[in-house]
């Protein structure tokens, strides 16, 4: 019988064998937040399980091309995949006969019997769905089964696999789930299905509340999440049957959320899969530049490494020090970060190449590190000791960066065989279920920022900002720091004496006024180091200030200063509503102690609101109009009378406006911005960074100045959108031209150019540029100390996609190091 080729790892950018399915059970949009199945690998060999009479399982290889017959089901997927080709169905059968073997290697004591019971549920309720690619449904349960199976999951986590889209999918309910496999199995199920049912204002709204659903179910059993990441990672493996933006929007989501998910969980062998694949997507043209320059130095870098592996294992075997040694080359997302971060080549990646040593106990770790530095020059500061200190994600090794004979600069990291498996695995490594107690100590430890983090939840009724939450918690660098009594407090990469505070205790945190970094006053927003000993000074009666915001790091400390700087905000939000609207109320003679709170309530209610001290925050944040509220209270009110002379305000600044003002800043006029259900706010882009068309925006109410329009990827919008009251929908209107003309308007960005300092490299720049039909504003070059040269270009683009193609375009000039844009021009 012929066997299909193994399944490659790899996935890319390939072209579509199928057309995509109109209308597949399988296909949603993710426009709603929600990904798309993809394709599936084409099959690897295996054999077949057979049950002998005495219940004992033997290995038999399939002799022609006839469907399977599997152990312990009474027919084989042919019955459910009507329609679909011998192979398509021998593939099927194949895999689960893999999945099999590969569970019963794995965990010989496990019963299979909960595993086969899934499979043909699964088999029958998916009969007839096909994915992106045409190819059938079912491999995709079986897929996510099978990495699940390679991480050494239990059999209720790989029937859960199994069973994870039943009930999204089909007509499946977590009652019959959990009446057929248990309540663990219906609970996982449950804490892995998003939420089809309920309707979000937006896209963001839906991936906040599947990502809170999905951590909620999470705290109870981890293996919700391992399983979603298993399902993410073969999305990611068969992405290429997707069109290009649904490719973007999730390889965008996994490296935003599933990769610093896996890497804070410590599965660092799967959070490397994850961002490779989701870099191919993110930036088609980097992936490819990396990896050209990474093959081009490959066969130096591999012979380098095997020369330094001979030397290391003849220094083990001297020393009789037991271990066994590994080579890589870095990985190409990692390899990328480290370009764009420093500003350097490829050949100037100091971990470009790396040694890892497995040693067989902490004691050998330690030995050995001290002979490498006696056979090489260690590089200063690059020395750092994970087994004493382990990271959050309880990853521990010994890192150490050496040079060699030329020069060459490469990596070594040292560790355990045990440190290995949890540093590859991560909470996978050592899974153990009781009972009564289904997660280990080491699993709770590293559990336990989930906890924190569905604790502060409760108070985030905004899901953009628990989704900023999420991502400030899922930070991968940490600073270790020190109270005056030495005890260990862990924070994230720069964090400031605030956070140190807040760490301590709340009410520390909010009465700071001064600190010590090493016995020396410092400011508060001095960020930390390794090794700073921290002394707070505190204040009774004082309170948080917002502009600790912008630079606090943590989690903790910026839901502390929010939180009481909104409980504190909001009442003065709703004594200013208040006199707003007496004020307004007087202009047009109008009485408001006729009003009762129930017509308040009423008006709050279309407003989205449900009381009458939210629609009262409401106009004292700006958010709403007082004349429109008051006509809501008593229609045609404001409409009866002439209003006084005008005060001081926005909407009255608008009055005396020209023409011409209004036309650029209006939402409702020609120009590009509007304000859902407004039409008297002044509505202006953001100058910290000037949003272009077809970027996603947010709109943040500022007193007295109108509504300010902000790039969902601004650094200030997470400071700013603290007042969950403030925020304001906003969108780009039908696109627009300029005043008079039939040309679409136009919008200034700055770019820069990193590039090496050659004769001609700014004249091909503006060629590609005019020959865009893109109009050059202003040039500035300036020369860099290590022969490279950075020129500034400030140029009009009608849009992102066309901003894109133009970065795109520059990037291909030969000698071009990197090219950003300048969020402030």
């Amino acid at each position: 019988m012929a066997i299909a080729p193994p399944a490659s790892t790899q996935a890319g950018p390939q072209p579509k064998p199928h057309d995509e399915p109109k209308s597949q059970p399988d296909v949603k949009d993710t426009d709603t937040g929600i990904e798309l199945e993809a394709a599936l690998p084409v099959a690897e060999p295996s054999v077949a399980l057979e049950t002998t009479p005495r219940g004992k399982k033997k290995k038999t290889a399939a002799s022609d091309g006839s469907a399977l017959l599997i152990a312990g089901v009474e027919e084989s997927s042919a019955s459910h995949l009507a329609g679909s080709s011998a192979k398509d169905i021998h593939a099927v059968d194949a895999k689960f006969q893999r999945l099999l073997e590969t569970v019963h290697e794995n965990r010989p004591a496990d019963d299979l019997e909960i595993i086969r019971g899934a499979w043909a549920f699964c088999l029958q309720q998916h009969e007839g769905q096909k994915r992106a690619s045409g190819e059938p449904y079912i491999i995709h349960p079986l897929e996510v089964a099978q990495v699940l199976a390679e991480l050494k999951m239990d059999s209720t986590a790989i029937a859960a696999g199994l069973l994870h889209d039943a009930v999204e999918d089909t007509d499946v309910t977590s009652v019959e789930i959990a009446k057929r496999f248990g309540d663990q199995v219906a609970h996982i199920v449950e804490g892995v299905t998003k939420l089809e049912k309920i309707k979000f204002a937006n896209r963001e709204d839906h991936q906040a509340e599947n990502i809170r659903k999905m951590l909620l179910a999470m705290v109870t059993d981890v293996r919700v999440v391992i399983i979603k990441l298993a399902d993410r990672l073969h999305n990611m493996r068969t992405l290429e049957h997707l069109k290009p933006e649904k490719q973007q929007k999730i390889a965008r989501e996994t490296l935003d959320i599933y990769a610093p998910l896996a890497h804070r969980l410590g599965m660092g062998k799967l959070r490397g899969e994850l961002e490779d694949l989701a870099f191919r997507y993110t930036d088609p043209y980097a992936y490819e530049q990396v990896s050209t320059e990474v093959d081009a130095l490959r066969g130096a870098g591999e012979e380098f490494l095997q020369k330094i592996v001979k030397q290391l294992e003849a220094k083990l075997k001297e020393f009789k020090i037991q271990g066994r040694v590994e080579s890589r080359i870095k990985r190409l997302y990692s390899i990328q970060q480290k370009l764009v971060d420093q500003k350097i080549p490829v050949d100037q990646v100091y971990d470009l190449l790396a040694i890892r040593v497995i040693c067989n106990s902490v004691q050998d770790c330690y030995a050995l590190l001290g002979l490498l530095h006696s056979i090489w020059r260690p590089v200063p500061g690059r020395i750092k000791d994970f087994i004493a200190m382990p990271r959050p994600n309880l990853y521990q090794s010994l890192h150490t960066t050496l040079i060699a004979e030329g020069e060459h600069q490469f990596e070594v990291q040292i560790r355990t065989e045990d440190m290995h498996r949890v540093a590859e695995e991560g909470i996978a490594a050592h899974w153990k279920y009781k009972a009564s107690d289904n997660v280990s100590a080491k699993d709770e430890q590293r559990l336990a920022w989930v906890r924190q983090l569905m604790e502060w939840q409760r108070e985030m009724t905004d899901p953009n900002e628990f989704m900023s939450t999420l991502k400030i918690d899922l930070y991968p660098e940490e600073v270790y720091t020190f109270t005056p009594k030495g005890k260990v407090v862990v924070l994230p990469k720069d964090a400031s004496p605030i956070d140190f505070a807040y760490a301590i205790h709340t009410e520390v945190g909010n009465t700071t006024v001064g600190a010590k970094v090493n016995g020396r006053i410092v400011p508060l927003r001095t960020k930390l180091r390794n090794g700073d000993i921290v002394e707070i000074s505190t204040q009774a009666g004082h309170a948080p200030s917002r502009d600790w915001l912008s630079f606090t790091k943590s989690s903790r400390a910026r839901n502390k200063i929010k939180h009481w700087l909104n409980e504190h905000q909001r009442e003065r939000a709703i004594e200013i509503g208040k006199k707003l609207l007496d004020r307004e109320a007087r202009k047009y003679k109008l009485a408001l102690g006729k009003f009762h709170e129930a017509d308040y309530d009423k008006v709050a209610s279309e407003y989205g609101l449900g009381t009458q001290a939210e629609l009262l925050a409401g106009v004292g944040f700006g958010k709403f109009s007082a004349r429109q509220v008051l006509n809501k209270l008593e229609p045609g009110s404001t409409m009866s009378a002439e209003p006084q002379a005008p005060e001081g305000g926005v909407g009255n600044a608008i009055g005396q406006m020209s023409e011409a003002v209004k036309r650029v800043f209006f939402g409702k006029g020609s120009d590009s911005l509007q304000v859902e259900g407004q039409d008297d706010l002044l509505v202006y882009r953001a100058r910290c960074c000037n949003p272009i068309r077809g970027e996603e925006i947010v709109g943040y109410v500022t007193r007295g100045k109108g509504v300010a329009v902000h790039a969902r990827s601004c650094p200030n919008v997470q400071n700013l959108l603290y007042e969950s009251d403030r925020r304001i929908q906003v969108e780009w209107s039908p696109s627009p031209t300029e005043p008079g003309t039939n040309k679409a308007q136009t919008y200034p960005v700055k770019l820069t150019v990193l590039c090496d300092d050659r004769a001609g490299m700014l004249k091909e720049f503006t060629a590609i540029i005019s020959d865009d039909g893109t109009n050059i504003r202003s040039v500035d070059t300036k020369p860099m100390s290590d022969g490279q040269v950075m020129v500034d270009f400030v140029v009009e683009t009608v849009d992102v996609r066309h901003l894109n193609k133009l970065v795109q375009n520059l990037r291909k000039v030969p000698g071009v190091r990197d090219v950003q844009r300048v969020q402030k021009i």
